[in-house]
């Protein structure tokens, strides 16, 4: 039996028309697989098979290394970026700590420099609360401080050039940059004078001996007190007048203990003060101002017992 001729195929899309000869071909091979009779299995999942193929799908290409390093290195890329994002607070916390800290240390460490360079060298030294004594030859005896650095003045060999002079008490340095080196002294207060072969020794309180004469300093009252200038005795005694008041210290002409209870005074104008000790000496002081000035004819005030001053 002779087969009829096969239709015309409608066009369609992109890809049927190539796909038409090959379905063709497929139904011919299955009609004539029909006709022998000898169709299999294997020839009808071969055509299946080769009807799902398309001609144009494109087919996968290899993965080269250069490819996977190109994947490796976005990636690393795109983590940093994220690592940055989610920590950028605390890096500039640690900024600005870290500037903080470098800006305490740089000026520290520059006014360290600064301080034990030749630019703040002693270039004049000032000595203040200098009364009896000539500020010029305390001066001079500092001498060999200038030119160095006010961090590098050497207080011992400042403390040995001023031994030299007994009236200093105590002192005390001040460095005022750039170029001053001011000391300020304390002289000691004298007490009185202490008669020996020598001659008239004059000390203060703390039985210092500031200098000897042959003549009884003016306005300088005896002292004579059972143990000499280390007996508890004189201590009192020095108590006692550096407590007077100005008016009583300046007509004092004599001082005399033979044990730190009995001190005694004794004023130009004839007038005894029977002292005591040294306790009190603030509030005895005031009773004898207001006795003498009450009592100027008296001979003698004992101020013992401040509360009951007793004239005679």
């Amino acid at each position: 039996m002779r087969r009829p001729a096969p239709l015309p195929s409608t066009p369609g899309r992109p890809g049927e028309k190539d796909a038409a000869p090959a379905a063709k071909s497929g139904r011919r091979r299955r009609d004539v697989g029909a006709e022998d009779g000898s169709s299999s299995l294997d020839d009808v999942a071969r055509d299946e098979r080769a009807d799902d193929v398309s001609v144009d799908e494109p087919q996968p290409q290899p993965t080269s290394t250069r490819d996977v390093w190109r994947a490796a290195r976005a990636r690393r890329k795109a983590l940093r970026a994220e690592i940055r994002r989610f920590t950028q607070r605390s890096r500039r916390r640690r900024i600005v700590w870290l500037s903080s800290i470098g800006a305490a240390l740089l000026l520290v460490g520059g006014s360290v420099v600064a301080a034990y360079s030749p630019l703040f060298a002693v270039q004049k030294i000032t000595v203040a609360g200098a009364t009896s004594l000539d500020p010029a030859a305390i001066e001079a005896a500092l001498g060999d401080q200038l030119g160095t650095p006010l961090a590098l003045v050497d207080s011992s060999k400042v403390k040995a050039a001023l031994l030299a002079f007994p009236l200093i008490e105590t002192y005390a340095l001040e460095a005022r940059p750039p170029h001053d080196l001011t000391v300020r002294i304390v002289e000691r207060t004298p007490v009185g004078v202490i008669r020996s072969t020598a001659g008239y020794t004059l000390v203060d309180a703390a039985g210092v001996a500031l200098s000897t004469t042959s003549d009884q300093p003016p306005a300088q009252p005896v002292i004579d007190v059972a143990g000499g200038v280390d007996s508890a005795a004189f201590r009192s005694a020095g108590l006692v007048v550096r407590a007077l008041p100005a008016d009583v210290r300046a007509a004092l002409t004599g001082i005399s203990a033979t044990t730190a209870d009995d001190v005694t005074l004794t004023l130009n104008s004839g007038l005894t003060v029977v002292w005591g000790s040294a306790d009190e000496s603030a509030l005895k002081a005031l009773v004898l101002s207001k006795t003498m000035a009450n009592r100027p004819d008296a001979a003698s005030i004992d101020v013992t017992s401040p509360e009951v001053a007793v004239v005679g």
